[in-house]
C-alpha cells in the first residue's frame, strides 16, 4: 500500500502528550496476495511516523523468502531478509517497532498444499475454508513434533532480521484442529488442552530465542476459563471487526486474568472494494473505548486482504487515519467521523479542492444503500466474489433491485465528482474511479441476476445483456492489473485478478 506521508499532527483528532495506549500500531496483510513494493512500504512507514504510531506488523503466511523453502514463496514476490532488515532500520529511525509475524498453526495452507509439507497437516486431504476456493489442508497438526521443528527453523531465520523482542505467532482460527490427525488426542484430553500444549511449545521456541509472543485471542476466548493458563509473558491480541463486536466482554476477561492484551479493530476495507466507512469508525471507536476502560496495553489497527485483496489502497486510508486518532486520544476521536473527509484531504490525498476525502468516505458507505446487513464485507463485493453461486445468497440477505438502483445512482454521482479533484497524486484518483466503476458494475450485474428466476445461474441472463456486462467488466479487469503494478509486486496478481476475471467466463 502506498499512501502519501502525513503532514504533522492530525488536525482535530488532538494528539496529546500522553497517549491512551502505549503501543499504537498497524498490521498490514502482505501475505494473502498483495505485497507492496519497497517504495510503497517506505511511504507507508513515513505516513505512520507522521501520525505518531509506534508499531508496524507485516502479516505473513508464506511471503518471507526463507532460504530452504523457495517452493512455498517462489511466485509470491516475497519480502527478503535484506529487505526486512532495511525496513526494520527505517522503522527504528522513525520511532516505530517493526514486529516480526509468522503464522504458526492455522493459515498454513499455502505451505501445506505442497507435497513436501502435506504430511505435517492436521487434515492432509484438505478441508473447506474461507481463504481459498479449493479444498486444502489448513492447519499444522499440533500433536506432530515436526510442526514445532519446522517453526524452529523458520524462527531461526526470521527473527535475526528484526530488533524487536516480540514475535506474532498467530495461532488463530484453528477450526480444523480435532478433525484429523489430532482427533484422538482432542477427544481424550480436550481440544482446548491440545491447543494449550501446542501454544506452550511455540512459546518455548520464542523464549529460547529471546522473544515474547503475541497471539490472536479468538481460540482461547472460546474457553475463557483457560485464559490464566496462557504463558504469563504472552500478549493476547483481541480482534473483531464488526461495529458492535463484544470488546467489552473480551477485554474484561483478560483484564481480570492479569495478562497483557491489546485490542485489534480493523479498517473494514477487505471484501468491500471501496471500504465500509461507517462500520470501520464504529469498530475503531468501540475497541478504543473498551481497551482504555480495561487497561489494554496497545491498540493495533488491522488491514486485511481476503478474497483477492481487491480494494485499492485508498480504501484503507479512512480506517488507518481514524484509528490513529483513536489510538492517541479516544475521547478526542469518538464521534468525529464528520471530520474524516477533511482530515483525509489534508493527511493522505493532498486534495486542495476537498473532493477526494469526501469521495472516499462516501464510496465506503455506498453498500448501505442496498439494505443488506452483510457481515465482514459488503453485498456488492459478494455479488462479484460469489458470481457462480445462486441468488438468494446468505451473504447478501434481502438483496433487491430497489437497493441496487439506489446504490448505482449514488455511485454515478460520486464518480462524477472525482473530476474536480486537485491533487498531485493521480493514482488515488484512478483507484477511486476504478472502485466506483467496479461497484457500479456489480449493481448492474446484481440487477440482471435478480431479473431471472431464483436460483438460476448467470447463463440465465439474456444473451445480449450478458454480452454487455462482459464488455463492461473486461476493461475493469485490465485496470485492476494496471493499478496493482503501480504500487505492488507482481506476486499474487494472477490469483487476485481471478476474482474479477472469473465472472467474465460466466458471461460468455
Amino acid at each position: 500500500m502506498r499512501l502519501h506521508a502525513g503532514r504533522g499532527p492530525i488536525p482535530s483528532l488532538a494528539i496529546e502528550d500522553a497517549p491512551d495506549f502505549a503501543s499504537r500500531g498497524v498490521l498490514l496483510d502482505v501475505s494473502r496476495t498483495r505485497i507492496p513494493t519497497m517504495e510503497t512500504l517506505g511511504s507507508t512507514i513515513e505516513l505512520l511516523a507522521g501520525w505518531k504510531l509506534n508499531e508496524l506488523q507485516l502479516y505473513t503466511e508464506h511471503a518471507f523468502a526463507y532460504r530452504e523453502h523457495e517452493e512455498v514463496w517462489r511466485d509470491a514476490s516475497p519480502i527478503t531478509p535484506d529487505e526486512a532488515r532495511a525496513l526494520d532500520r527505517a522503522c527504528r529511525e522513525r520511532g516505530i517497532e517493526l514486529v516480526p509475524n509468522q503464522q504458526s498453526l492455522g493459515h498454513m495452507h499455502r505451505w501445506l498444499v505442497r507435497d513436501r509439507y502435506r504430511s505435517l497437516a492436521e487434515v492432509p486431504e484438505g478441508v473447506v475454508h474461507a481463504f481459498s476456493r479449493a479444498v486444502e489442508p489448513f492447519s499444522l497438526c499440533p500433536t506432530d513434533p515436526r510442526s514445532l521443528e519446522l517453526l524452529a527453523s523458520l524462527y531461526d531465520e526470521l527473527l535475526p532480521c528484526f530488533e524487536s523482542r516480540f514475535l506474532n505467532v498467530g495461532l488463530d482460527e484453528t477450526f480444523d484442529i480435532g478433525l484429523g490427525r489430532s482427533k484422538e488426542a482432542c477427544e481424550a484430553r480436550g481440544k482446548d488442552r491440545v491447543y494449550l500444549e501446542y501454544l506452550h511449545g511455540v512459546h518455548r521456541l520464542a523464549r529460547e530465542r529471546g522473544h515474547r509472543i503475541q497471539l490472536w485471542g479468538d481460540v482461547i476466548l472460546q474457553h475463557p476459563d483457560r485464559i490464566p493458563e496462557l504463558p504469563r509473558d504472552a500478549v493476547a491480541l483481541l480482534w473483531g471487526y464488526d461495529g458492535e463486536h463484544p470488546f467489552e466482554r473480551e477485554a474484561r476477561a483478560f483484564a481480570e486474568s492479569g495478562l497483557e492484551f491489546r485490542v485489534c479493530p480493523g479498517t473494514s476495507s477487505w471484501q468491500s472494494i471501496a471500504g465500509r466507512t461507517a462500520n470501520a469508525t464504529a469498530n475503531l471507536e468501540n475497541a478504543a473505548a473498551n481497551g482504555r476502560e480495561f487497561g489494554a496495553g496497545g491498540y493495533l489497527v488491522t488491514d486485511w486482504g481476503d478474497r483477492g485483496h481487491l480494494q485499492p489502497p485508498f480504501a484503507s486510508a479512512p480506517g488507518l487515519l481514524y484509528g490513529a486518532g483513536c489510538a492517541w486520544n479516544v475521547e478526542g476521536a469518538r464521534g468525529r467521523a464528520a471530520d474524516l473527509p477533511a482530515l483525509l484531504d489534508a493527511q493522505v490525498f493532498e486534495d486542495e479542492a476537498g473532493v477526494l476525502g469526501r469521495a472516499a468516505v462516501d464510496l465506503g458507505n455506498v453498500h448501505l444503500e442496498t439494505g443488506c446487513p452483510s457481515t465482514n464485507g459488503s453485498a456488492l463485493f459478494f455479488l462479484l466474489a460469489f458470481a457462480d453461486q445462486p441468488l438468494p445468497h446468505p451473504r447478501m440477505p434481502g438483496l433487491a433491485v430497489e437497493g441496487l438502483e439506489r446504490a448505482l445512482g449514488r455511485l454515478l454521482e460520486i464518480r462524477a465528482r472525482l473530476a474536480g479533484a486537485r491533487t498531485a497524486l493521480p493514482d488515488i484518483v484512478a483507484e477511486m474511479a476504478f472502485a466506483a466503476d467496479l461497484l457500479a458494475w456489480t449493481c448492474r450485474f446484481g440487477r440482471a441476476r435478480l431479473g431471472t428466476i431464483a436460483g438460476a445461474p448467470v447463463a440465465a441472463i439474456p444473451s445480449a445483456l450478458r454480452r454487455a456486462l462482459h464488455d463492461e467488466l473486461a476493461p475493469l479487469a485490465a485496470e485492476h492489473r494496471r493499478l496493482w503494478l503501480r504500487r505492488h509486486r507482481p506476486g499474487g496478481l494472477e490469483e487476485s485478478a481471478g476474482w474479477i476475471e472469473r465472472p467474465l467466463g460466466l458471461l460468455r
